[in-house]
């Protein structure tokens, strides 16, 4: 199965939210006023003065009837596609909408004027407006959509950061695993100190991946740690430094202070170090996630993104608002547990299976 197809398949809580509140919005055009509408009173109007009487209504058969809203949505009837005015009414719902989606009130707004800019009155239908919403999100995101730089410098050292439970750990070994298995030569070192279940996955990861993983005693100090395991990659010759740190609340005065100390220790042995800092996110923390990016980015000057459990949440839409707000490079997002469930990030693809609508 592609990655595209797993990201299609798995993004549908956020893909469902979308896709049918488009067709709510499409489906649901206001009704008529009673000023616009008669009321029906089965009385047939008086004739005005001077014209013959109207003839008679003829009845039609049930089954001849005009089919309604819900028989041209579903394929009874007339095959057209139901159609709404693009007006302000609509834009707002489509607003809304996307507020709820976890795309944040700033990113909803820009996408909705770009959608309106040059169709406003226009008749949409819901696969017309789904389509336009895909190609929009696809503008925002193919900036950000770049790969993990790898350099000639050796040991490139990767900083890996984040929040308890983001999937911190499994990221760092999914990488591993494949950078190993594109031929980089890949050292790991445990930073998590303080968490002997951190340390023992990623010794899982290092045997499946083959991939050396450097560790210290239980609580030993991970800025230390850090700093060995530098030396002993320059010592071998490794393409990849990945340093796992452990995982930091934003509002933790003291644990965030001791990533910086982290930092300020790894560029003692390299001034240019770390090469790389990754910050892993949850999409399930929704709007939460901006909150980590700017906090993360002042402590340890965050250079890419990896947003993982994108396969257990309708808050997909979350990382549209990272991207809109931050245009800090999304390398890989993860759609489940399998080491072939994180893949580089592909704005068109990520666009239409958030949508959800097919491939081009």
């Amino acid at each position: 199965m592609s990655f595209f197809s797993k990201l299609r398949d798995r993004l549908t809580r956020s893909s469902s939210r979308i896709g049918e509140g488009i067709d709510d919005i499409v489906g649901e055009a206001p009704q008529a006023t009673r000023s616009e509408a008669p009321e029906e009173t089965g009385l047939a109007p008086a004739p005005a003065p001077g014209l013959p009487p109207m003839p008679a209504p003829v009845e039609r058969p049930a089954e001849e009837a005009r089919p309604g809203m819900l028989g041209r949505l579903f394929g009874r009837g007339d095959a057209a596609e139901p159609r709404r005015e693009l007006d302000d009414g609509m834009l707002e719902e489509l607003e809304d909408m996307l507020v709820q989606a976890d795309m944040g009130v700033e990113t909803a707004l820009r996408v909705t004027a770009n959608i309106a800019e040059g169709r406003l009155g226009r008749m949409m239908s819901s696969r017309e407006l789904k389509g336009l919403l895909a190609d929009e999100i696809t503008r925002i995101m193919t900036p950000v959509a770049r790969p993990l730089p790898i350099y000639p410098k050796k040991p490139q050292v990767v900083l890996v950061v984040g929040v308890n439970g983001s999937g911190k750990t499994t990221t760092i070994g999914k990488l591993a695993s494949q950078f190993r298995a594109a031929g980089k030569n890949v050292v790991i070192a445990a930073g998590d100190t303080f968490r002997a279940a951190a340390v023992e996955q990623l010794q899982v990861w290092g045997r499946r991946a083959g991939v050396p993983v450097l560790t210290a005693p239980e609580g030993s100090d991970p800025a230390s740690l850090a700093f060995d395991a530098m030396v002993q990659a320059e010592r071998d010759g490794a393409d990849l430094l990945m340093i796992d740190t452990a995982g930091r609340l934003q509002n933790r005065q003291d644990l965030m202070e001791e990533l910086a100390k982290i930092v300020r220790v790894i560029r003692k042995k390299d001034p240019s170090a770390p090469h790389n800092t990754l910050l892993v996110l949850d999409a399930t923390t929704g709007q939460n996630a901006l909150s980590q990016v700017e906090t993360f980015r002042k402590l340890a000057d965050v250079s890419g993104l990896v947003m993982t459990k994108l396969d257990g949440t309708a808050r997909g839409g979350v990382l549209v608002a990272l991207a809109d707000r931050f245009g800090l490079p999304i390398h890989a997002i993860g759609v489940g547990e399998q080491i072939d469930d994180l893949d580089a990030f592909d704005a068109g693809d990520f666009a239409r299976a958030l949508v959800g609508v097919e491939p081009r």
